[in-house]
């Protein structure tokens, strides 16, 4: 009788650089958040999954030998279900403070994500639909472009937006970890991330140069695995296709 191949389980937590780990909140990296953990042993999480993901969160913390307790800041790449759809829970777990960006935090704290992207059919029908809501969480610190967040030796705002209003990417400048968000996805290959759910998908291919411009040796994506081989050089091949 032949041995039954069982799936692998997915990883708790995925180290990319020294205390800079992915943790998958949906599947192996279909949805991802990450902590960065700063040098007296506080964490910073980056996005917080759908409603359920808390419970995947805490145990990726677990991994990394932490608990909410040492979460000390939540930074949230855009306001979307499947990527604030855990904060509320989290930062009540947590009693860490949620950071959005100035454009994004209202929606966050409507617990209503922006309308999509008028231009196409599906983005019209998306933003007529009362679906889509999660938890509202508070933001107590709304971010801006460029700014630097006291986050492990400096973690630098990049807004990009179109995919919403606010959307950021997020640039671990000590380990050159890039966290893109939703501004390209890695899943079968990078790409760019589904126009429906775009507030303006034309202004997310615009907003994308700033991530060939950037520095970095690691590419890890909210949806999809990490790139570590060449990131940026297959960041801008992707890129330029659109040129």
């Amino acid at each position: 009788m032949s041995a039954r191949l069982l799936p692998m389980a997915s990883p708790a937590a995925v180290a990319l650089a020294p205390g800079v780990w992915r943790i998958p909140t949906l599947g192996r990296s279909m949805i991802n958040s990450y902590a960065l953990v700063d040098d007296d042993g506080s964490v910073t999480l980056v996005d917080c999954g759908v409603t359920r993901a808390p419970a995947r969160i805490v145990r990726g913390l677990a991994a990394i030998g932490k608990q909410p307790a040492d979460v000390t800041r939540i930074v949230l790449t855009h306001a979307h279900p499947d990527h604030a759809g855990g904060a509320a829970e989290m930062a009540r777990r947590t009693g860490a403070p949620v950071a959005a960006h100035a454009a994004d935090a209202p929606y966050a704290e409507s617990g209503r994500p922006p309308a999509g992207d008028p231009t196409g059919t599906a983005g019209r029908l998306l933003s007529r639909l009362a679906g889509g809501r999660f938890p509202a969480v508070e933001v107590s610190q709304p971010l801006a472009d460029g700014d630097l967040l006291d986050v492990a030796g400096g973690l630098r705002v990049l807004h990009t937006p179109g995919h919403s209003p606010g959307h950021v990417s997020l640039l671990h400048e000590p380990t050159r970890v890039l966290v893109t968000g939703d501004a390209l996805f890695n899943v079968a290959g990078i790409r760019w991330p589904v126009r429906a759910f775009c507030s303006d998908f034309r202004l997310t291919q615009r907003s994308a140069h700033v991530l060939g411009e950037a520095d970095y040796d690691v590419a890890a994506f909210t949806h999809g695995p990490e790139i570590t081989d060449r990131a940026r050089e297959q960041v801008r091949g992707f890129l330029a296709r659109l040129t």
